[in-house]
Order: structure tokens, then C-alpha cells, then sequence
């Protein structure tokens, strides 16, 4: 049987723009700008607020600290509760509040402009109620990322923030009334491209309601709270007056350069190249660049901002591809994630504060550290195999007579995975692979990949080589694919 017959092939060419660029809804665009909110509310680039201005009066911290904080807590927490709360997709109170919190904490930090004498009075609540409301938007968005394969995750999140800094850079033209005005107005646009991108995913690839026994990857969540720490302790040089995190060129230039690098190489994208890219960046923004005192502080702040930014890029990718391949709950994995990365930022950020103690040789023990983190950062990538490693995360095994037909999704993808490792498969083949179990047409496969008409049929080609095997009901009973319409599954076959 040939394995393409009857596959409407057609779908895949009306995914790319002149034939080489891939075609990204502008719903997923929206993630760009609660990042704008962020920088623009709490960071205080350009928008130079009260509360921006120190410490709290009579507390060792800032509002900024106390918005992670708070951020950081309630990622957490979702987290924790993760199997009883989630998913949120579905749930219009947490579109709600999210988006009631989000104006409110814009309406009082801005108010600290009109009011400066109860800057704290009033920075304080709009730090807890942004901190809430933040989290549970980027939870939100963790979520519709965790329903993309790969190749999509990493060009629309790179997009997306390249989006959030025009959007920055179009928000500074603003006078101080509409500024408020078109800030407050970023997180309920963003919470209206995160309803829009769902409904752009089938209800059956939507997230579930159970929660996967999936261990957290804690090599992913070690690596990227490892580059946190560094940047938190370059902070300082990272951007200063007119850029801030999310609008620096250097983050920008990182999020246009894995776009085009993913988009024109597509089927030959090596994800390793996105780490490969960060570090050597970071180590010059760590000691290259002020050991040989060239360029000055613009290159430094540049290269730290691009190699944070194309860490975080590879850390969507692998969190949001083990949500994907098992049907992990976003919440729950990327509520420990961006609980964890907020909290080793803060201390980056706390001991650079702080480097005035350490005396004379301060700025040499903060560089040792943040080689040391690094360090760490290499090691624990280098322990990785690529994209299909489980980054220290394991799963708990099913009973295949008990399991419901989501647990034997999950479980497919650790079939699928231990054959592609076993049978020496590519990253994409077993993307392919995955895919061909789940019963989608070369067209559909070819679609969701962005791969070129008739690309697809040559990875199915050279999966079937590998396997040794001729048609795709072999492929099935090889993995113990269940019958179309069915919840039953086979038994696996020996290959």
C-alpha cells in the first residue's frame, strides 16, 4: 500500500508566503504584547513612572521586585493546583480577571504620575494585582503554544517578539494620556489573540483536562534559570535609558534571526543552533567584551539581551514540544518554569545590587559567577541528545486497558520516540513519524511542519527505509496504533 494515496497534498501551499516564508496568524502575534505591557508598566524604559524610582519606603525591595514576586508566586502556585485548576483555555474567569487585574495595575501605576506622593500607596496593589493578572495571561499563552509542534513555536514566539518591540517603539510616540490609554488597552488585545488562537486549534489537539503524569524537566527549567541568573547580574548593562528588555535591539535582532533561520531552512532547522547562537553571545556579553574594553557598553548590552532572548526562544521550544508530544499540562510545566526563572533573575539582579560589598574585586566575583552559570547552562544542554530528549522529565506508564485515549496519545509519543532513537531517526523524521501515527495525510503533515510539497513523502520514504518496513498499517501495528474511531489499541510489534 503506498502509504501517500488519497492524501490531499494542496492544504501545505497556502501555509507559505513568496513559497519561502511561512504565513503567521497575527492571534499569535498578541503574546509580543503583554511583554510590551511589562516593560512599558513595570520596567519603566521610557515611560518613567513614580514607582519605577527605587526601593519601597521602609522595605529593601521595589515595586518591579514585588511584581516578579507576585508573578512568580502565582505561577507556582497554578503550578501546584495545576491538575485541579487547569486547563484555562476553556475558563472565562480566568479570562476575566486576567484582563480586569491588568487594567487596574495600569490605572494605578500611571497614577503615580498624577499622584508622586503616594507612589507606594498605590504601587504596591498595582504590583500584586499585575503580578496575578501576568501570570495567569502568560499561563494562557503557555497553553496555546503547548498545542503547536515545534517548527511553529519557534517562529511565531520569535515573531512575537519582535512584535512586542515595534509595538514599544510606536507606544513611546504617544503623549502621557493616550500612552495610558494604548497600555492599558495591550493586555486585553492580548487576551483577545489567545481566544482567537485557540480557536485555531482542533478541539481534539486542544489541551486536557487531565493532567499527564509527567515529571517536571528539570534540566530545561535548571538551564534556563542558569541564563536568568547571568542576566539578571548584567541587568544593569543590559539596557539603561532608552531600551528596555523586550525592546533592545539586541533582543529584536535575536527574535528576527531565529525566525528567518527557522523559516528558510525549515526541514534542515537544527534547534541546536538557537543555544548555539546564545551562548557564545553571553559569554562576550560576560567577559569578552568588557575584558578587551571594545565597542563599549552597547555591545555588551546587546549581546546579552540577544543571547537571554534566543535562551528563552529554545526553552519555549522544549517545554512547549514536551506539551505537545505527551499532552502535558502547560500549566503545570511552565508554571515551574516561569516561577523558577523569575526567582534566579531577581537573584542575579539582588547580587549585582549588591556587588558594592563584595568590595574591590566585585565586578571579578560577579563575572566568575556568571561564567559559572553558564557553565552549568552548557553542561546541561550538552547532556541532551536534542528537541526529543525528555530534559530530565519522565512519565509515569499506563495500563493500556485502563489508560483513556489521551494517556495512550501520551504514550504513543514515548513509543514513537523510543523507535526513533533505537531506529537512528532525525529530529524531523520523528516529528513525521509522530505524526503518521496520529493518522494525518501527508498534506496535513506537510502543513503543520512547513514543509514544501512532496517533502513529506520523502521523509515517510526514508522513515519506511529505516524501519524496514513497506506500508502504514505495518507502521501501526509496529506501535501499537489503535483502529480509526476507535479507543482499542493493538499490540506492539516487535521491529
Amino acid at each position: 500500500m503506498n502509504p501517500t494515496t488519497n492524501e490531499d497534498e494542496s492544504t501545505s501551499r497556502t501555509t507559505l508566503l513568496f513559497g519561502f516564508l511561512p504565513i503567521v496568524p497575527l492571534a499569535f502575534l498578541g503574546l509580543g504584547l503583554y511583554r510590551a505591557w511589562i516593560e512599558i508598566t513595570f520596567v519603566g524604559s521610557f515611560a518613567e513612572l513614580p514607582l519605577h524610582s527605587g526601593a519601597i519606603e521602609g522595605m529593601p525591595f521595589s515595586i518591579r521586585d514585588l511584581f516578579d514576586v507576585t508573578m512568580a508566586v502565582v505561577s507556582l502556585l497554578c503550578a501546584f493546583y495545576a491538575q485541579r485548576i487547569g486547563p484555562f483555555f476553556n475558563k472565562k474567569i480566568v479570562f476575566a480577571a486576567s484582563g480586569i487585574l491588568l487594567v487596574l495595575s495600569t490605572a494605578l501605576a500611571f497614577s503615580t504620575a498624577l499622584y508622586p506622593e503616594w507612589a507606594t500607596a498605590l504601587g504596591v496593589p498595582s504590583a500584586i494585582a499585575g503580578g496575578i493578572g501576568i501570570a495567569l495571561l502568560i499561563l494562557l499563552w503557555s497553553e496555546l503554544y503547548g498545542c503547536l509542534n515545534p517548527l511553529r513555536v519557534t517562529t511565531y514566539y520569535s515573531l512575537s517578539i519582535v512584535a512586542g518591540g515595534l509595538a514599544i517603539y510606536i507606544w513611546r510616540g504617544f503623549m502621557f494620556p493616550w500612552l495610558f490609554v494604548m497600555t492599558a488597552i495591550l493586555p486585553l488585545v492580548s487576551l483577545l489573540c489567545v481566544h482567537a488562537g485557540f480557536r485555531k486549534i482542533p478541539a481534539d489537539e486542544q489541551p486536557r483536562d487531565k493532567r499527564t503524569k509527567l515529571s517536571a524537566p528539570w534540566k530545561a527549567i535548571l538551564l534556563m534559570a542558569a541564563y536568568a541568573f547571568a542576566y539578571g547580574l548584567l541587568e544593569s548593562v543590559s539596557y539603561s535609558g532608552f531600551f528596555g528588555p523586550h525592546s533592545a535591539p539586541g533582543a529584536v535582532i535575536a527574535g528576527l534571526v531565529v525566525f528567518f533561520a527557522a523559516a528558510l531552512q525549515r526541514k534542515r532547522f537544527d534547534f541546536g543552533v538557537i543555544y548555539r547562537i546564545a551562548l557564545p553571545l553571553t559569554v562576550a556579553a560576560l567577559l569578552l567584551i568588557p575584558a578587551l574594553n571594545v565597542f563599549g557598553s552597547a555591545a555588551s548590552s546587546f549581546c546579552a539581551a540577544a543571547g537571554y532572548t534566543a535562551q528563552s526562544i529554545l526553552v519555549m521550544v522544549v517545554i512547549a514540544n514536551l506539551c505537545y508530544r505527551y499532552g502535558a499540562s502547560a500549566i503545570w510545566l511552565f508554571g515551574i518554569e516561569r516561577g523558577v526563572r523569575q526567582i534566579a533573575m531577581m537573584a542575579g539582579r539582588t547580587v549585582n545590587n549588591q556587588a558594592h560589598m563584595l568590595g574591590e574585586n566585585g565586578d571579578t566575583i560577579l563575572a566568575a559567577l556568571c561564567v559559572v552559570a553558564v557553565v552549568t547552562a552548557t553542561m546541561i544542554f550538552m547532556s541532551e541528545k536534542g528537541l526529543s530528549s525528555n530534559w530530565g522529565a519522565t512519565m509515569e506508564k499506563h495500563d493500556e486497558r485502563e489508560a483513556t485515549p489521551a494517556e495512550r496519545k501520551n504514550e504513543l509519543s514515548v513509543r514513537v520516540a523510543e523507535v526513533a532513537r533505537n531506529n537512528k531517526l532525525s529530529a524531523r523524521e520523528e516529528e513525521v513519524l509522530l505524526l503518521l501515527a496520529q493518522y494525518k495525510t501527508v498534506g496535513i503533515i506537510e502543513r503543520e511542519l512547513f514543509i514544501a510539497n512532496g517533502t513529506a513523502k520523502a521523509h515517510v520514504r526514508h522513515i519506511y527505509q529505516k524501519l524496514d518496513i513497506h506500508t502504514r498499517q505495518e507502521l501501526f501495528d509496529m506501535l501499537g496504533v489503535a483502529k480509526p474511531g476507535t479507543d482499542e489499541p493493538r499490540a506492539c510489534g516487535n521491529k
